[in-house]
């Protein structure tokens, strides 16, 4: 609670509004990098540059992890060098936490995402958003989570900060081969049926579909599953009215939603990504400051 407090206090600084301010003078912050990503890295960029850090970009297809050089190596390298910040993104599970077992005294990692296991600062971002939608009760809010829960790390970070903050009703909806074990959805109500799902939540938030992380006939066509699982404007009118239509990006369009709803009244996406900045900045701040 008092990082999202601190985010919204800082708001209008994380989105360019008013001056840099100077927290983070004269320390430096790299962005460690082992797998692509694009409004992560950026808002962290641009979070630590608010902050007064120097940024140091690291791009894992370019660096000598090419030439063998192992993740520690590459950390204690750069921590050498003085950078006692690091952002870390990384493919396999737990890698962030073994990274942190090596770090030297001082020196603060923050993931940004492993594997499959978590994405703490997206759990945050969309925390911020859905108090700005919804209003500061989680008790009162239903709140449904929809599509590739199996192999979502930020369906893993809402879920665990939704249980957190004491939400009233969490729903996970899926194809049944996209839902992940009964430990990951403890406490929620888990169905397979989306438009029943929808009734009356005051939150839809919907997933992308990670082809990258899953195997071959999960699903049978990404046609097959708009159909099915798919959020149309038709679709979002069974949910409470004015609800709020979240959803991390990159957004696969007619596949996971409708253009009419990803740019619809309800769409909270754009606030998600300005959120990630001032909740990037809260989390730096606290860590280094």
């Amino acid at each position: 609670m008092q990082l999202l407090d601190r985010a919204g206090q800082i708001r209008d600084a994380a989105v360019g509004r008013v001056g840099k301010r100077t927290v983070l003078a004269g320390s430096a912050v790299c962005t460690l990098f082992f797998e692509p990503s694009t409004r992560t890295r950026s808002s962290f960029q641009l979070a630590a540059q608010r902050l007064g850090a120097d940024v140091l970009n690291f791009d894992a297809s370019t660096s000598s992890t090419r030439k063998g050089e192992t993740a520690r190596d590459t950390l204690k390298n750069i921590e050498a060098m003085g950078v006692r910040g690091f952002i870390v993104r990384h493919p396999d599970d737990g890698a962030v936490q073994r990274l942190a077992d090596v770090a030297g005294e001082g020196t603060a990692l923050v993931n940004a995402g492993d594997g499959r296991s978590a994405h703490p600062t997206q759990g945050l971002l969309d925390m911020l958003t859905l108090r700005q939608a919804c209003g500061g009760d989680f008790s009162r809010l239903k709140v449904l989570i929809v599509g590739d829960v199996k192999h979502s790390r930020v369906a893993r970070s809402d879920l665990h900060a939704l249980r957190t903050l004491g939400a009233g009703e969490v729903r996970v909806c899926g194809p049944a081969s996209l839902l992940p074990d009964a430990g990951t959805t403890a406490g929620c109500v888990v169905g397979t049926d989306f438009d029943a799902m929808l009734e009356g939540v005051d939150a839809v938030m919907m997933l992308r579909l990670q082809r990258e992380r899953m195997e071959e006939g999960l699903v049978p066509s990404l046609e097959d599953y708009h159909v099915h699982y798919g959020l149309t404007a038709e679709r979002l009118a069974r949910a409470a009215p004015g609800a709020a239509v979240l959803h991390p990006g990159p957004i696969n369009r007619g596949v996971e939603i409708t253009d009419e709803v990803a740019d619809g009244p309800q769409s909270w996406v754009l606030r998600q990504v300005a959120n990630g900045v001032a909740v990037r900045m809260a989390v730096l701040e606290h860590l280094l400051g």
